[in-house]
């Protein structure tokens, strides 16, 4: 599994959550609306979830295991901390 392209869309409202990014997997399946999140302990993904009847949050899709999902949340971030660095599309 190779990570072919992300895409970030930075937050710049009050809360903790800094961008929705979008990825591609092996130029053929996309996830969208994976969060970046700051937390007390610093920066981290949440995949995409559904309110369930019960009002649990389920996550749609997400890894199997937690090397892929460290690997994926190493993308992102590093991503995020480039998009940082980019001009807002407004100015």
């Amino acid at each position: 599994m190779k990570i072919t392209d992300v895409r970030v869309r930075k937050i710049t409202k009050e809360g903790k959550m800094r961008a929705i990014v979008s990825i591609t997997i092996d130029d053929e399946f996309v996830i969208h609306d994976i969060k970046v999140i700051e937390g007390e302990k610093g920066m981290f993904i949440a995949m995409p979830s559904k309110k369930s009847t019960d009002g649990e949050y389920r996550d749609i899709a997400h890894p199997i295991n937690s090397s892929t999902r460290e690997t994926i949340q190493k993308i992102i971030l590093d991503s995020y901390e480039k998009a940082l660095l980019e001009p807002d599309e407004e100015e």
